[in-house]
């Protein structure tokens, strides 16, 4: 198999099971030096979406209970930097919510991942093993929490050169078309990034003992590799966040565990993570 073959293989139906047997001298082979820059990615059909939320919703309805505290974390949490935005007038409104929900909203994940972990594995899903996983992988978080912060202020910075180089003239329709059009690819440029580094690098942070840039390459990896099935998945968690939103924000403790937990099959199914030692 050459090289390409061994970057985009799919994963096996055991890949990152720890009870997995190795081949002889497999512990040798699981050392860094060893292993590839990127973890090995499969490729996805268009189904793959709909089979992650059909996933994620097993476990919430198998999870009640546990499901409903993280809800209510997440609303208690949204409902709080929102009026904290709010409160702080237009200016800081959208930097607050932003900033907020960046540096708080990968520990949350982590806690809910713990749940699909602990079922996939046939145990029953703890609060405590969720707290305790979460102070493991807590470092690791920050560094992710402090990326995406890079990125959001990135994204503002160019939000104001847009506004600055493209100024609206209220008189003049085709200035308003200017800034949306051009705007739009700005920011489309930086959400594209947003997503293709968060999408299965937390996960995989929750599941193994790998650094974050490990992780933050091959989740852009796979979601290069993986356009159109990808482009469908964040489609998706944004028609659910905005209904979230929409039903102010009460919404939002049911979708946003589901999105977790189906992002979580998502990593499972598509990464194929057997050579970084499992978290315990």
């Amino acid at each position: 198999m050459d090289e390409q073959d061994d970057l985009t293989g799919a994963p096996s139906a055991d890949a990152g099971d720890p009870a997995t047997p190795r081949a002889a001298g497999g512990g040798e082979e699981a050392d860094g030096p060893s292993r590839p820059f990127v973890v090995p990615c499969a490729t996805l059909g268009y189904d793959a979406p709909w089979r992650w939320l059909r996933a994620g919703w097993r476990d919430l309805r198998a999870t009640p209970g546990l499901t409903a505290v993280f809800g209510l974390v997440i609303l208690l949490v949204s409902a709080a930097i929102s009026l904290l935005a709010w409160n702080l007038g237009r200016f800081a409104l959208l930097a607050t919510l932003l900033s907020g929900f960046v540096f708080i909203a990968p520990l949350i994940c982590v806690g809910l991942y713990c749940v699909s972990r602990a079922r996939e594995r046939g145990r029953t899903p703890a609060l405590s093993e969720s707290f305790v996983l979460a102070r493991r992988v807590v470092g690791q978080a920050g560094v992710f929490a402090l990326a995406q912060g890079v990125i959001v202020l990135l994204w503002s910075r160019a939000g104001m050169m847009v506004g600055a180089f493209f100024p609206i003239d209220e008189s003049n329709a085709d200035t308003v078309w200017q800034f949306l059009t051009i705007g739009s690819a700005v920011g489309s440029i930086f959400a594209a990034l947003t997503f293709a580094v968060a999408a299965f690098s937390l996960p995989m942070i929750a599941d193994r003992d790998v650094d974050m840039v490990t992780a933050c390459v091959s989740s852009i990896n796979a979601v290069l590799r993986n356009k159109g099935v990808m482009a469908l998945w964040a489609g998706i968690i944004v028609v659910l966040t905005a209904l979230g939103f929409a039903t102010a924000l009460l919404g939002l403790a049911v979708l946003m565990p589901l999105l977790a937990y189906a992002a979580w099959h998502g990593y499972r199914e598509t990464l194929d993570a057997r050579d970084w030692p499992a978290l315990d």
